[in-house]
């Protein structure tokens, strides 16, 4: 389900056109759940990924297993956009899809995507005053974190938005200190 640059010109053009068939029926908001359900299924199981990718797995199969993810919860334009790709047998690049039709919403919505590494689990007190400091350095409508936890890090955060990368860990601190120490 990953690819090279090459693959990456073919998400652009098919999560634009479900984008555009979001927006002219009002449903951007809706389709996008549908996409952030799908990504969070293909992020957790590699074997869903790997079925999807086989070319040896015929497409009414696929279209099948699709359906049973989605069933009723997806709007009718998520299963039919879903059975497109399978039949173009586009599957294979569903999550870099999905990722750029998140990309597209995000600055529809002007909204930023924060990736936030910390030691431990945040609080969502935590998590908000990620969300206004991110606000503030972006002057952003929306802050939408990605979170994960790196133990290595031993306390604080990393903050990366776009190109931008705040590094507030002691990891971070203790290396500065090194680099002072050794210059």
């Amino acid at each position: 389900m990953k690819g090279g640059s090459l693959s990456a010109e073919v998400y652009q053009p098919y999560a634009e056109a479900l984008m555009s068939i979001a927006q002219a029926n009002n449903l951007t908001e809706r389709i996008g759940e549908d996409i952030a359900g799908l990504l969070n299924l293909l992020k957790e199981s590699q074997e869903l990924q790997q079925f999807l990718g086989n070319p040896i797995v015929k497409a009414e199969d696929k279209k099948a297993v699709l359906k049973q993810i989605g069933g009723e919860q997806f709007h009718q334009y998520t299963n039919n956009f879903l059975n497109f790709l399978v039949d173009r047998r586009r599957v294979l690049f569903l999550q870099g899809i999905c990722q750029q039709y998140q990309a597209l919403l995000r600055k529809l919505n002007q909204t930023v995507l924060a990736e936030v590494t910390s030691a431990v689990e945040l609080t969502e007190e935590q998590k908000q005053s990620v969300r206004e400091k991110v606000r503030s350095m972006t002057s952003a409508h929306q802050v939408e974190l990605d979170t994960k936890i790196d133990p290595d890090l031993i306390g604080g955060v990393i903050i990366k938005v776009g190109s931008q990368l705040i590094d507030a860990s002691l990891r971070g601190q203790i290396r500065r200190i090194g680099l002072r120490l050794s210059s």
